[in-house]
C-alpha cells in the first residue's frame, strides 16, 4: 500500500470522494476453474473486504457495492439459496469488522423482499456502526434503480394526497431525500469488472454525471493496482456536469 500511496501523490491524483461498484464476473471466475459459481462469490466477498480496505486507505471516503439485484432472484434455486446464505453470514462479520476497523455501514435496497433474518442482522449492523467516522460503506441488496424510484415516487405521493406536500414542493433534492441513498453523495466514479458496459439497474438517478471505468479484470481478481488504474482514469476525465 505504501507504494501505491506514492504513485498517488507523486503523481498528484486526485481521490474520487465516492466510488460505486458493480462486482461482475464471480460466476465465470468459478467456471475458469472448474468450480461452482458460489466459489466465486465467496471468493468476490473476499475481494470486497480488501478494496474497502485499501480504498479506504487510498483516501476514498464512501464506497458503494452492488450485492444483489431485484433481477438476481431469476437466478437458479441453489445459486439464490448460496447468495442468501453468503449475505447473511458477510452480515455477522461485517459487525465485528466495522467496530474494529471505525466503518459505517448501511444497506440500501427492498428489505421486505428479505428473510426476517437477514433483516434483523442488517438493522444490528446499520445500529452499531451508525455513528463510525471512518469509510461509508453502503451494501445494495434486493437492489434495482428503476424500483427505488418507483418506491420514493409511491411515498412523495402518499404525501400529496396527505396534503403533506404540494406537487410544486417536488424538486430535485426532495426526490433525493426519499432515495434510499437519501444523505449520500453521488458517486463520483463507477467501476465495473468483467468486461460487462451496462449499468443493470443500479443507481440510474445517483449516476447521472457520475464517470464510468469498464475492465475486463473479473471481480475475485480484481485489486489494489486496479482501484489505482481507475483512479487513474477519473483523473483523465473533466468533469463539466454539463456546463462548458
Amino acid at each position: 500500500m505504501e507504494e501505491i500511496l506514492k504513485k498517488i501523490k507523486e503523481e498528484n491524483l486526485k481521490v474520487p470522494k465516492h466510488v460505486a461498484i458493480i462486482m461482475d464476473g464471480n460466476g465465470r471466475w468459478a467456471k475458469k476453474r472448474n468450480m461452482p459459481r458460489k466459489y466465486g462469490h465467496v471468493q468476490g466477498s473476499k475481494t470486497v473486504e480488501q478494496i474497502i480496505e485499501d480504498g479506504y486507505n487510498m483516501g476514498i471516503e464512501y464506497i458503494t457495492v452492488y450485492a444483489f439485484s431485484t433481477e438476481n432472484w431469476k437466478r437458479s434455486e441453489d445459486e439464490v439459496g448460496a447468495l442468501m446464505k453468503l449475505l447473511q453470514n458477510y452480515l455477522i462479520d461485517c459487525i465485528e469488522r466495522s467496530t474494529k476497523n471505525n466503518m459505517c455501514v448501511r444497506v440500501i435496497g427492498d428489505k421486505t423482499g428479505l428473510a426476517d433474518s437477514i433483516v434483523k442482522k442488517i438493522n444490528e449492523l446499520e445500529e452499531i456502526t451508525k455513528n463510525a467516522t471512518g469509510l461509508k460503506f453502503t451494501i445494495a441488496i434486493n437492489y434495482g434503480g428503476r424500483d427505488e424510484i418507483r418506491r420514493a415516487v409511491t411515498k412523495i405521493a402518499h404525501e400529496v394526497a396527505e396534503k403533506r406536500l404540494l406537487p410544486d414542493d417536488i424538486t430535485e433534492d426532495l426526490v433525493n431525500d426519499y432515495l434510499d441513498t437519501a444523505g449520500l453523495p453521488d458517486p463520483d466514479l463507477l467501476i465495473r469488472t468483467s468486461g460487462e458496459m451496462r449499468l443493470s439497474n443500479y443507481l440510474p438517478w445517483q449516476l447521472a454525471y457520475t464517470e464510468f471505468y469498464f475492465t475486463d479484470v473479473l471481480w475475485p481478481d480484481f485489486t489494489k493496482e486496479d482501484l489505482l488504474s481507475a483512479i487513474r482514469y477519473y483523473n483523465g476525465r473533466e468533469r463539466r456536469f454539463g456546463g462548458v
